[in-house]
């Protein structure tokens, strides 16, 4: 798995990528909460849930269908979150399943059940480049620390980051057309 502080690069991108008008800021930050909810089952170790089990890690709550489960509960609370049911159901949809997309393509682990509850088949990625992160927090912060963290550098925040920078660019011809920043034309009253 990616560590803990690259699954938000996903969410972060999207989020800043569209602007604030379109995913606002509270439902950045349950992005970024869904885009780490999965790894919850690791507590499962502690509890002898076995690694390969549907519940254990990278299983169930690694699955299209969980992502699809937490972005439902998002969109019933679209309001508190000051986003429309639908956009609050995709960004939340695409923030908790990039968890177990960005799983795949790392090097380590038994795979991601991905179509659970269909099938406990756990998935890789044909490509693997993404260094598997240790299990342990200790270990984070030693040499293969290190080595996780680059490898997170350059094949999830590089893109993340490009990805988000497109996302604004086209945004852009909207904002240019009435001569305003991205969001300062419908303040105005103009048409974007």
């Amino acid at each position: 798995m990616p560590t803990v502080l690259s699954h938000p690069a996903a969410p972060l991108a999207l989020g800043l990528g569209l602007g604030r008008r379109s995913v606002p800021g509270r439902l950045v930050a349950a992005g970024l909460v869904a885009s780490v909810v999965p790894d919850l089952d690791a507590v499962g170790f502690h509890l002898g849930v076995p690694y390969g089990s549907a519940f254990g890690h990278r299983g169930a709550t690694h699955s299209i269908a969980f992502a699809l489960a937490l972005a439902l509960v998002g969109a019933l609370g679209h309001r508190h979150l000051r986003a429309k049911p639908s956009t609050s159901f995709a960004y939340l949809f695409a923030s908790a399943v990039s968890h177990g997309l960005l799983d795949a393509f790392t090097n380590g682990g038994l795979g991601v059940a991905l179509l659970w509850p269909f099938t406990s088949t756990r998935f890789f990625a044909p490509f693997r480049p993404i260094e598997v992160a240790p299990l342990a927090a200790s270990r984070l912060f030693s040499r293969r620390g290190a080595i996780v963290f680059g490898s997170e550098l350059v094949f999830v925040w590089l893109p993340a980051g490009l990805a988000g920078l497109a996302l604004g660019w086209l945004r852009r011809p909207a904002a240019k057309a009435t001569g305003s920043p991205p969001g300062i034309a419908r303040r105005r009253g103009l048409p974007s």
